[in-house]
């Protein structure tokens, strides 16, 4: 679609600000109005990005570590410099509520100042001995690590400012070129953090951000010139992504059923009260489209009737609507479909038998947030990523059944448990076939530098700083000879 409303949002093409010969517009999913107009790149042009980006590995990967530390500070103090001009981009671009848009733009700030900081001591390298053989006298290993090449970011709609991030700053830390495609529903955020880059000394042709349309990126994932791919995004695209490119390295965080578990000595009225008011908070922040938002709660017989109630209320407490009010919790899904699906799925679950006990509703792209008990076995909102405020909860008898109830899913992301037993929790560590394990929280916690990944169908590779530079290098060892040790 073309728009000459407003002036076009220009891309970054290997560092410089490019237009091209077509537009699309981006919508608000609350009121439908224009939020801004994005040049599309030409193929010529996203060919000009790519064959940048592989002509400056080397002088990109031998940058002083100071260089790109600086550029990844800049970017950090930017960031937090236009808080609130970047947290009302996301939140109209996004329909995401304003709160949580600034909160993301918070964790931004962290995950460009984490990157700086790994930049700083990233590749001192190993010394090991080989002298402990008889062979290996004189011989000392040094291993290190260097860029495995360009890196293909791939970001959902979702977070549009916080996981461009986690695609972009380690990449820039290890000194490997990257081009980042943000989601066509949400490209203004991505397009800021080019124009934040632009302001550095980075390498010309070290960063790209292209809003390329989705039927365009087969001939980008196939590039041999891009042989790292970071996608965020669902289990069906990622897996297919993986599957046409089984030589490339690919990092995949996919989707999850995340399940909050409440076990029986989390059992005082104050305990149920947190458990319940972070359990309906984590089901319906960014309208349930976060793959670690609450999607099902597992509670023990012995406190599901005190629970349930507390859940409930506490889900009908969220403030739905225009997500520029302070005041609103939840706000619209992307779009209408995206809210069709979710009520097509409810439904279908009531039908089935599972007894509706708040929520239900949609208005447009708006979801009421949902709670449903009963929900039987085969039901598709059982069985896969809801992404969206809905919340199934489920009684069991005892801390094996619940954990079994965990793992009887494909995905496996994260997953919190209501416990104070230190030997339960680590039980959970033990027996959870997840990712990450949440004591006495929700499953939706994540500090940017922690590993954040999953097992099963939630993908493959850690993302948080640290970790996606280990995934974006290789180790490359160097042996010495006729070495005095």
């Amino acid at each position: 679609m073309t728009s000459s409303r407003v002036a076009p949002h220009a891309f970054w093409l290997a560092g410089r600000k490019a237009t091209g010969e077509d537009t699309f517009d981006v919508t608000s999913p609350w009121d439908d109005r224009l939020v801004g107009t994005v040049s599309v790149p030409t193929e010529a042009q996203v060919e000009e990005a790519v064959a940048a980006a592989h002509a400056v590995r080397d002088e990109f990967a031998a940058t002083p570590a100071h260089v790109r530390a600086a550029a990844l500070d800049h970017v950090s103090k930017r960031l937090a410099e236009r808080t609130e001009e970047i947290a009302q981009l996301i939140s109209a671009e996004n329909g995401k509520p304003i709160k949580w848009a600034r909160g993301e733009v918070g964790r931004a700030v962290s995950v460009f100042r984490f990157a700086a900081e790994e930049a700083r001591r990233f590749n001192g390298g190993e010394a090991q001995r080989l002298d402990t053989d008889a062979g290996g006298a004189g011989r000392l290993a040094l291993t290190r690590r260097f860029p495995r090449g360009t890196v293909l970011g791939i970001a959902p709609f979702n977070f549009p400012l916080n996981l461009c991030a986690h695609k972009i700053a380690p990449a820039i830390a290890v000194g490997a070129p990257i081009i980042l495609k943000p989601a066509p529903a949400t490209p203004l955020s991505g397009l800021i953090l080019g124009e934040l880059l632009a302001e550095t000394e980075l390498p010309a042709g070290s960063w790209s951000v292209l809003p390329v349309p989705n039927d365009r990126m087969p001939a980008l994932v196939q590039d041999e010139r891009l042989p790292v791919i970071s996608f965020t995004g669902s289990d069906k695209v990622g897996y297919a992504i993986m599957d046409s490119v089984p030589r490339k390295h690919c990092t995949l965080e996919l989707g999850g059923n995340g399940a909050a578990v409440v076990l029986p000595d989390f059992s005082s009225e104050e305990d149920l009260d947190w458990a319940a008011t972070r359990i309906a908070t984590f089901s319906n922040y960014q309208g349930g489209q976060s793959c670690i938002s609450v999607q099902r709660v597992i509670a023990d017989a012995s406190v599901y009737d005190r629970l349930l109630p507390k859940i409930v209320a506490a889900v009908e407490a969220q403030v739905t609507g225009d997500p520029s009010d302070a005041a609103t919790d939840v706000g619209p899904l992307v779009n209408e479909d995206a809210a069709k699906r979710v009520e097509s799925w409810v439904d279908e679950a009531v039908r089935a038998g599972a007894k509706l006990l708040a929520g239900g509703e949609r208005d447009g792209a708006s979801y009421a947030p949902t709670v449903l008990a009963d929900v039987p076995a085969e039901a598709t909102l059982a069985c896969e990523e809801v992404f969206g405020p809905v919340l199934t909860v489920t009684k069991v008898d005892g801390v094996d059944a619940a954990f079994a109830a965990v793992n009887d899913s494909k995905y496996g992301l994260q997953a919190g448990v209501f416990t104070r037993d230190v030997q339960t929790a680590f039980r959970a560590h033990r027996e959870l076939e997840v990712g990450g394990v949440i004591i006495g929280d929700v499953p939706s916690y994540r500090a940017d530098q922690m590993p954040y990944g999953g097992a099963k169908q939630s993908g493959v590779g850690r993302e948080g700083v640290a970790y996606a530079m280990d995934d974006y290098t290789y180790e490359r060892v160097l042996v010495l000879t006729g070495i005095a040790l």
